[in-house]
Parts: structure tokens; sequence; C-alpha cells
């Protein structure tokens, strides 16, 4: 079977059913087209023209399920620096369905090699989306900024930056996308106004803004007010209304629980109609906290209601994870998080894969060529060996990845070492398919 020497060539991936990102019903008997990056068409197999499949390479592909490529809305990779672990992380993602990921604050000196290395074939690995850190100078004590910043002073960097009201912001967030950062993430230990300043001037310069759902002093509302695209974490979502000085002292107040026990909470339920109203992605991460250290049964009982809560006001709701499960695992922590969404948090297996797709892709600025299955779109897609929609667990079949038109097996990807040009399968025919987290949430 001749080797597809490159991307550039059509590929007709036949008789599957499509999934396709946008939370519609599965659709059997379809043929996607892709040629160079990019999906060429979507179409029933008999509305295929015969001229565009003769001039591509036939992936066949009866009883598999084709998805748009999965998205990692929160992890860290560099949190301290460690390029061969990083690699491992990044290709057992690829292997797994995930074609992008949204970095959320590291050392984005070494992320952003990372990144060109995945662009250009040099490491198999999802596309990263990063964001520069902004936060109060009282937070850059933490350990994992003096980590993240090796070699130079924590909150006089560009990737993390201590901002005051003396803070030129024009030129602090200037700084920030030479980094190549996609965003701006705010942080912790900022009020309202400064929250406020920092997003008008981000978007000024077309970077997004992506923050934590409290930043203390400033809480949920402002950073919707701010605003903020992104927010991350529900259960900082139960700090509403709760007087808190700094990030620090949050983990000196407790939720109050009860709060949460009755049905919908109130003064949380004005701030989700905001977000419904403007837009505002949510960054659940409910998975994390069965991981990280400081929650108990009570912030899971909570956090999980919050994001019901959430869901049931319309919000759009990204899958993001904030830790990652054991090397040895075979999938990694999104696929967790995943099936937290329907568990936990009410979602149907559409709702989830959606929020894990589309939602995922524009949660990292990029949902106008990503997240769906859909003609000019990137071609980033997944195949499964089963049906997700009738056990979201099915995700976990993963038979083939496709990033930017290029197709990996997953068998092939578990066999690259750590540092190898990027190789590609010989599609034919479906028998050839083969801590982080910690007390305060990051």
């Amino acid at each position: 079977m001749a080797r597809m020497e490159c991307c550039d060539r059509s590929i007709a991936f036949r008789s599957v059913t499509v999934i396709d990102g946008l939370g519609g019903p599965a659709r059997p008997g379809v043929t996607v087209v892709t040629r160079g990056e990019s999906i060429l068409a979507v179409a029933a197999d008999d509305a295929v023209p015969r001229e565009m499949l003769d001039a591509a390479q036939i992936v066949d592909l009866p009883g598999r399920y084709l998805l748009p490529g999965l998205v990692d809305a929160h992890q860290h990779i560099a949190t301290p620096p460690d390029r061969p672990a990083a690699e491992r992380m990044l290709r057992r993602a690829l292997r797994s369905g995930i074609t992008l990921v949204r970095i959320m604050g590291d050392d984005l000196r070494q992320v952003a090699d990372l990144a060109r290395a995945s662009l250009v074939g040099q490491i198999d690995a999802p596309d990263l989306r990063t964001a520069a850190l902004f936060a109060g100078p009282s937070f850059f004590t933490d350990p994992r900024t003096v980590a993240a910043c090796a070699g130079a002073v924590p909150g006089e960097v560009p990737w993390m930056q201590a901002i005051t009201e003396d803070t030129d912001l024009g030129t602090a967030v200037a700084m920030a996308r030479g980094t190549g950062a996609a965003a701006i993430k705010i942080y912790a230990d900022l009020p309202k106004k400064l929250v406020t300043a920092v997003a008008e001037e981000a978007h000024r310069q077309g970077l997004g803004v992506w923050a934590h759902a409290a930043v203390f002093p400033a809480g949920p509302r402002d950073l919707v007010e701010a605003p903020a695209d992104v927010m991350s974490h529900a259960t900082l979502l139960a700090y509403e209304g709760v007087a808190v000085r700094s990030f620090a002292e949050r983990a000196t107040v407790p939720i109050e629980h009860a709060r949460f026990r009755g049905g919908d909470d109130p003064a949380v339920r004005g701030v989700l109609d905001a977000m419904r109203r403007r837009g505002t992605i949510l960054d659940a991460t409910g998975s994390l906290l069965a991981h990280a250290e400081g929650f108990d049964e009570d912030d899971a009982r909570t956090t999980a209601a919050l994001v019901r809560q959430a869901h049931r006001a319309g919000v759009p709701i990204c899958a993001g994870t904030d830790y990652e499960t054991a090397v040895d695992d075979p999938y990694p922590a999104l696929h967790e998080e995943i099936e937290y969404l329907v568990e936990r948090a009410g979602m149907t297996a559409a709702e989830a894969i959606r929020a894990a797709t589309l939602i995922g892709a524009r949660a990292a600025g990029e949902g106008d060529r990503r997240g769906s299955v859909e003609s000019e779109k990137l071609a980033d897609l997944v195949v499964l060996a089963r049906d997700p929609y009738a056990d979201v667990r099915n995700l976990r079949s993963v038979e083939m990845t496709v990033k930017r038109g290029r197709v990996r097996s997953r068998d092939d990807l578990a066999e690259c070492p750590v540092t190898a040009p990027a190789r590609e399968i010989e599609p034919g025919g479906a028998q050839v398919i083969g801590e982080v987290g910690g007390a305060n949430p990051r």
C-alpha cells in the first residue's frame, strides 16, 4: 500500500458515521474529504462527485465514528519545564484524539518551542494556544511562579507580569503578545478596576481574556463585566458575594456549602445569566477536585451543583482539566472531564462532546476554524471504534487521529520515541487503522 508522503493529497474518509460537534444527531453513511490542512467536503457517500473520489486516497471506515478533534481547554506542561515529560504527555494526548490544547500559564519559553515543533511536525503533539499570566504583585511569592520563571524574577518577565495601578498596560500586553500568547490570563490578587483595564487593553490589542472565575478581591460578576472571554474553575463561582481580599486568603474562607444544597443559588444565578448573555464560556474543571489536594467531598458536590446550574442556565461550557492522569494510564485527563460532564453535570453525550470540541475551540479563540466537522475548517478529526453517543466512555476507543490533515494511528503514535520527526500511517482501509492543581486551581 502506497505511503502518503504529505498532507497535500486529498483523503476521502468513506462510509463513516459523523458526529459533527454541533450537537445534532449522528449521521451514518457520510464521506469526509480533506485536502492539505482543511476539510474539503462533508456529504453523503452517494453525493460525493466521482472526480473528487478519483483524486483522493480512500480510507474506508464502515462501522466507525468520526468526530472533530478533541480540545483540552485547561492544561499545564511547563511548570516547571520538563521537555521529555511534556513531549510524552502531548504525544499521548494526540494519540487519544486531542488536537488542540489551551495552555493556561507556564514557562512560555519552552511552551513556545513545543508549539513550534508541533506545528512543523518535529514532534507528535496537538496544537497549543497559550496565555501570558497577569496577577497582583503579592501572588508572585507562589513557588509555581518561581518554577515557571527560572533564571528570571517572577512578575518581571513577559509571560508572568505583576500588575499595579502604575503599570503601563499597553506595554505589558504588547510584551505578552511577543511571547506568542493568544490571551492574557487574569490570575489573582487584582481589584475590579485593574481587571477591567487589563481586559480592555488585551481586547484592544487582539488578545483573548482568560481568567479565573474569581481573582480576589475581584469576584465572579466583576470578571463577567470586565469582560473575560473564558472563566475557569466552577468552584470559584461559590465566592460570588463573599468578601475575600486575596487568592491566598481564599484558602482560609470556607465555601458556604449549604447555599448550594437547596437548588439554584440566587447570587450565582445573576452571574450565570450575565455569562449567557455575553457568551462567556465556563471552563468548569469539575473532575479536578478528585485529584487536587485541599478539596473534600463537600467541595466536589458543590462544584457539581454549580456546573449543573451553569448548564441549566445556558452558559457555554468547555472541557478543561488542569491535571493529568498517571503516565501509565492509556488515556489523558480530558476523557475523565468529559465523562464527568455527563455523569455529574447532567449533560447528554452530545452536549459533552460539543463541550470538548466546538466550545473548547471557541475557548481557545479558534472556533472559526476548528471544533466541528464542516467544509473549510481545519482537518482536525478523530476516528472511534465505538459509538460515543451510546456511551460517552466510548471516546476511549480511538483508532486514528487526524491533525491538520495528517493521519496518525493510535498504534503508530505509541511507538514514537520522545523526540522524533512526525510519521504518517498508510490509510487505505479500516483494517490498517490501527500533579498539577494543588489547593489552588491553576
